[in-house]
């Protein structure tokens, strides 16, 4: 009885100790070793994204790097997290991955090294931000109405559950810490650039 009674208690206090963290208690795994902790990025604003290579919204790299060009001196930092979960879209080593990025696209934000976004090895920051901002919906473009039929025939239910679907997911984070919306891969850039603008 007192071993159930202990188990319930740390339960509890789990609880309360997930509930209490924000954005700037996670760190993510960087290329080479270490981790950039989010904690280095207070006061400004954060776009944290799941990209891949080899993916039909890989050209939004160009996107993503315009927004670090246009506002990162004004404090937006932009945090790529590289995910081959995905159809196998980002298969190549953390090197190969940042020498196309830095090639193709010419960017100059920061990759993290290649990290899960769902299942049991995501990264925990990833749980956080999808309590924090669960799936709304792919909108009604082609492209969503097309990502819409590919996750219904993979998982009848998919619109229940706040897992990343896909690559090119963006989660903004506002310079107090708060996750204030998820795009889709599908939203529109200049939605994101929009909302970007009105936080710096």
């Amino acid at each position: 009885m007192a071993d159930i009674f202990k188990q319930k208690q740390y339960r509890v206090v789990r609880i309360e100790k997930e509930e209490d963290m924000n954005i700037y208690d996670f760190s993510v795994p960087m290329v080479g070793g270490g981790a950039l902790s989010l904690a280095e990025n207070k006061g400004k604003v954060m776009l944290i994204v799941n990209t891949a290579t080899g993916c039909g919204f890989t050209p939004q790299y160009e996107d993503l790097e315009k927004l670090y060009e246009e506002y990162h001196e004004k404090g937006l930092e932009i945090i790529d997290i590289p995910c081959n979960q995905f159809a196998g879209q980002t298969p190549g080593t953390d090197e190969e991955i940042h020498e196309f990025c830095t090639l193709t696209y010419n960017t100059k934000f920061p990759q993290m090294k290649k990290s899960d976004v769902n299942g049991e090895n995501a990264l925990p920051l990833y749980a956080f931000l999808k309590e924090q901002k669960g799936f709304n919906g792919f909108g009604h473009s082609p492209k969503g109405l097309a990502m819409a039929a590919m996750c219904l025939t993979r998982d009848v239910n998919y619109k229940k559950n706040p897992d990343i679907k896909w690559n090119f997911t963006k989660f903004l984070v506002d310079r107090d810490g708060n996750v204030v919306e998820r795009f889709e891969p599908t939203a529109d850039m200049q939605d994101v650039a929009k909302k970007v603008a009105e936080l710096i």
